[in-house]
């Protein structure tokens, strides 16, 4: 089946998962399914997996994928494709050029006027002394000044005219580099297809031809993303609005244009295979070796080419013509014989098994030779036919190696490994196997090996690359990567509506969805540590999903406020966030030490010390606020502290984004709710009683 012969389905891009590294693609086609059932779906990017691709059916259950496979394809890009950013820089690099090259050779001309000297002739023994031509000289240097002047000026306007191209050119390749990578290369334009071969369709029964619609999904790498927020709440409302959004980068090579955007937290490249727990056997029985999916070649294979032997070499294909009376013309020396193909134990050169297991490591004899699998046209099993696959013992034996001068024995081959064959994933993939002609090797001709692959595309290694380059793009201010602030867990977010996102490697905000929060504003303030009081707002997440650590932009009233840090709130948990300083309301503190002795004997020294905090509201609004203080803490038997206020001690946190946070030992807090225009006064104390010989770290009297 050639590639003219196949028919092409076009393909549409329906839906992208977007992962902490890359992205899984989903694409559907539509169209007729021909007698063979053997399609071509195009459109795919030139960036993607290869070994990614799936494919299956929709909307017919008896039609099943037999295969899918990816095809390179490359072909001259006709005269009339758009490619206006890449002409215009080659046309800016042009005049760059030409501007560069006037202002050298101004340049020049400025060095050889400036070079201009007056050069006076060599005088004779027997001449007199002779004066210097004075008027001479000064007309030179008139000549000089004045011609330099003029080139000067010249050169002012060349490099101006040279500086303003540069920046042309600077603007237009960073136009041209943050372009869509969906634009095909400037001369040969490389497309990608996927081979899809369908059962089951009914079509080789008839000429009717079957409409049927298929679903593509592939990853691709180059596609990254962050979470953002947007927060709006009115003053006093328990309640507000957190849009969830992103912002998405990609150079996947395809622009995704009304596609169903998903974001997942989750890693592509994170293993899924489980581990598995062999017995331990003790005694001679070994357990039965698993099939490698290896079978022996066929006897008398080297007998099929005897014909072929006979009949002589062939006559090679020159530009030189052979005269007449010659016996033969000249011979082409035999191809250089290609690597061995990876993954063999020793020299064997086998056919695996159709629908064999992944090898495995064996522990006993080589299993018996089953009966040889056929070929069919391209390297593929059928029924009837030649085989191909021999193992080391039955390739034909190496010549002699010729020996070392000075009568050294020559390095004996290396030894084959011991067990039988254990063919890699390239011999275990059937389809891609190419059957050696008779112009080949001995020991290869008759017999398959795998064949060039997509992988070795180096257009397509390119787009992976440059692909690649996204993971380095600097974060948004505050961005946080969903894999550092997910966790343990992974989470996935659905956009509501479709979206737009070209390959152009730069970042692009996507609306997710809208999110309800509780809300609750609350004032704190620290007076022993700074006079100021911050707002907060308490965030509570009431639905089943986490929202990640990101940027927030906080409006209030209709008014944009800032741009704040949301760390991770997990499925109900209260975190708080801070809005800064609040203007409106004021707090001052003032401190108090008395030193005194008690006790039968005044052996103990009585730290007296007294705290007055005042607080003033002057917002419109009533406002709760939190006052934390600190009390000193022992663990001095003969030191004691006794509190006389009426503050408490703060809850501790249970656990992460319960709404409550760790606090250092001896903290105090003080919550009141503060009226309009009102002010409030808090006073509080504690002594440190302490033996008359000792004292405090850095002394007695601190506030």
């Amino acid at each position: 089946m050639t590639v003219e012969s196949t028919q092409r389905w076009g393909s549409t891009l329906d839906s992208v998962v977007v992962y902490a590294r890359g992205a899984v693609c989903r694409r559907l086609a539509r169209g007729s399914v021909p007698p063979d059932g053997r399609v071509r779906v195009t459109g795919l990017p030139r960036s993607l997996d290869p070994g990614s691709l799936r494919a299956r059916v929709l909307g017919a259950p008896g039609v099943r994928v037999t295969e899918a496979r990816v095809e390179v394809e490359a072909e001259p890009v006709g005269t009339g494709t758009p490619d206006a950013l890449r002409r215009e820089v080659e046309r800016l690099g042009d005049e760059y050029a030409a501007a560069r090259g006037r202002r050298d050779r101004q340049l020049g001309l400025i060095e050889e006027v400036r070079a201009l000297r007056p050069v006076p002739p060599a005088p004779l023994p027997e001449d007199p002394h002779r004066r210097t031509p004075v008027d001479a000289w000064l007309e030179l240097a008139e000549f000089v000044q004045e011609r330099l002047t003029g080139l000067h000026a010249r050169l002012v306007g060349l490099e101006e005219a040279l500086r303003d191209v540069e920046h042309e050119l600077a603007l237009a390749a960073d136009r041209l580099a943050r372009a869509s990578g969906d634009a095909p290369s400037a001369h040969v334009e490389t497309t990608v297809c996927a081979v899809v071969t369908l059962d089951g369709t009914g079509a080789d029964t008839g000429d009717a031809e079957v409409e049927l619609e298929l679903e593509l999904e592939y990853g691709v790498p180059g596609a990254v993303w962050v979470p953002t927020y947007r927060l709006t709440h009115r003053q006093g409302d328990g309640s507000g609005r957190l849009v969830l959004r992103a912002s998405v980068a990609q150079r996947t090579g395809e622009d995704w244009t009304g596609v169903r955007i998903a974001l997942a937290t989750a890693d592509l490249r994170r293993r899924t295979d489980l581990p598995r727990l062999r017995s331990i056997r003790i005694g001679r029985r070994q357990p039965a070796a698993a099939p490698s999916g290896w079978r022996e070649p066929p006897a008398g294979l080297a007998g099929l080419f005897t014909g072929y032997e006979a009949a002589g070499p062939r006559r090679a294909t020159t530009a030189a013509a052979v005269g007449p009376g010659s016996a033969s013309g000249p011979v082409l020396p035999p191809p250089p014989p290609p690597p061995p193909p990876q993954g063999y134990g020793g020299q064997w050169t086998g056919l695996p098994v159709p629908g064999g297991p992944p090898p495995e490591a064996f522990g006993g004899a080589m299993p018996a030779p089953a009966q040889p699998a056929p070929l069919r046209r391209g390297g593929r099993p059928h029924a009837g036919g030649s085989f191909a696959g021999a193992p080391a013992a039955m390739a034909p034996a190496a010549p002699a190696a010729p020996a070392a001068p000075g009568g050294a024995a020559p390095a004996p081959p290396p030894a084959p490994a011991a067990g039988p064959p254990r063919p890699s994933g390239a011999e275990l993939d059937y389809a891609a196997l190419v059957l050696c002609g008779p112009d080949e090797q001995a020991a290869r001709r008759g017999r398959l090996f795998p064949g060039p692959g997509p992988d070795i595309d180096a257009v397509a290694a390119e787009h992976r690359r440059r692909a690649e380059a996204v993971a380095a793009l600097p974060l948004p201010g505050q961005a946080v990567r969903p894999r550092e602030s997910a966790g343990s867990f992974d989470h996935r977010f659905d956009a509501a509506a479709r979206a737009d996102i070209p390959s152009d490697g730069t970042w692009h905000t996507v609306t997710v969805a809208e999110v309800p929060v509780g809300l609750r504003t609350e004032y704190l303030c620290v007076p022993s540590v700074e006079p100021t009081v911050y707002a907060t707002l308490l965030l509570s997440n009431a639905t089943d999903q986490a929202l990640l650590a990101g940027p927030v932009e906080v409006i209030v009233d209709d008014e944009f406020l800032l741009t704040a840090a949301l760390p991770t709130l997990a499925p109900g948990g209260v975190r708080r966030v801070g809005l800064g300083a609040a203007e409106g309301i004021r707090v001052t503190r003032r401190t108090n030490l008395r030193e005194s002795t008690s006790g039968l004997r005044n052996n103990t020294t009585v730290l007296d010390h007294r705290v007055h905090v005042e607080l003033a509201n002057r917002l419109a609004r009533p406002v709760t606020v939190e006052v934390r203080e600190r009390v000193p803490v022992t663990s001095e038997p003969d030191v004691r502290i006794e509190e006389r206020a009426d503050w408490t001690a703060p809850e501790e946190a249970p656990g992460e984004g319960t709404g409550h946070e760790h606090h250092a030992p001896g903290t105090r807090v003080w919550r009141l709710d503060l009226p309009a225009g009102a002010t409030a006064a808090l006073d509080g104390g504690y002594e440190i009683r302490i033996p008359t010989g000792k004292a405090l770290v850095g002394g007695n009297r601190r506030s």
